[in-house]
């Protein structure tokens, strides 16, 4: 993509990046660029890294605009970017539409009604501060421009260990804007946010307290893995019980055990291969916001000894001399 801006590259993210990786690192580098926080030599290359990372967001937080970009780059999000001369950027092809223009702060933006991109921002139908005061509950800097629509929000991590996830807990909280009692649904897994209404710092003049957002994480357990609502495990079994069959124990989320965590049998069927999937149904996790549980999902690897017996030794040789 020459003479293109690597948008990846902008956010601090791999280009494989999950849409929960690109919304974490806008979060974090609009924070770190915001005009407010640097000193006034350094305001200007605040203000114009603030709105790159904008200009970034804007085009990976959308499914469909990042497919574009990722065939043809940044070009494509500006008239003539060579894609062909009918595209007028994310929201669709050709048509003359109001164009906008605004002032917040330091910066003057414009925009278009009908998707087609400024050539010189490429935010399309999007107003690029509606970006910020999503995140972060305001619009301005320095105090300059419309009033904000509600209080800052603020966004925490809570560490909690596996067994709270699986049961859920209420637990009380120290945060800027003073104590608040949070509770955390059962059925969380790493990485949920939780938004908690009106929980954030107070709003001026009136409107509405921000929101509080806080990122759970969670202690996995050393049995599984936790993917959503399902786990996985891996279990070896002996070439024995592969090649005759078998009944094996194998952990298993267990609401009825105080720690979260119990077993259930698996039936091995005879001539099981190495590799082979079962799937036990309702012995997950919780569903989050849900009745029931989802799924526990075991790959079996069959072991092959690497020492037997010369006994053991002549039983294997008689079968293979019976195929």
């Amino acid at each position: 993509m020459p003479n293109s801006k690597n948008y990846y590259d902008i956010l601090g993210v791999k280009n494989n990046a999950s849409p929960e990786d690109i919304k974490s690192a806008y979060r974090k580098m609009a924070r770190e660029h915001h005009p407010d926080m640097v000193g006034q030599s350094d305001k200007d290359a605040a203000e114009k890294r603030f709105k790159e990372i904008n200009e970034a967001y804007q085009v990976l937080s959308d499914t469909e605009k990042r497919k574009v970009y990722d065939q043809y780059g940044s070009s494509a999000f500006t008239n003539g970017g060579g894609v062909n001369q009918g595209f007028n950027g994310f929201g669709g092809f050709g048509g003359a539409g109001g164009a906008r223009q605004g002032q917040w702060g330091p910066f003057t933006y414009s925009y278009t009604s009908t998707g087609g991109a400024n050539q010189s921002n490429g935010f399309g139908d999007m107003d690029p501060f509606d970006v910020f005061e999503q995140f972060f509950g305001s619009r301005g800097f320095g105090g300059s421009g419309r009033n904000p629509r509600k209080g800052k929000n603020l966004y925490y991590e809570i560490h909690i260990d596996f067994t709270e996830a699986v049961f859920g807990l209420e637990k009380d909280i120290s945060i800027e804007s003073g104590k608040v009692k949070i509770k955390i649904p059962a059925g969380v897994h790493d990485g949920t946010e939780l938004r908690f209404s009106e929980k954030g710092m107070k709003g001026p003049n009136g409107v509405p307290n921000g929101d509080l957002l806080i990122t759970v994480r969670v202690k996995q357990p050393r049995d599984f893995t936790v993917n959503g609502e399902n786990i996985y495990i891996q279990k070896e079994i002996d070439f024995v019980d592969a090649v005759l069959g078998d009944t094996i124990d194998i952990p298993s989320v267990d609401l009825s055990n105080k720690t979260g965590i119990g077993k259930s049998t698996l039936r091995i069927p005879s001539g099981t291969q190495s590799g082979t999937r079962f799937v036990v149904r309702g012995k997950g996790m919780p569903r989050l916001g849900r009745s029931g549980q989802g799924d526990l999902y075991v790959q079996v690897f069959v072991k092959i000894p690497s020492k037997i017996s010369r006994k053991q030794k002549e039983i294997l040789e008689s079968y293979k001399n019976t195929l």
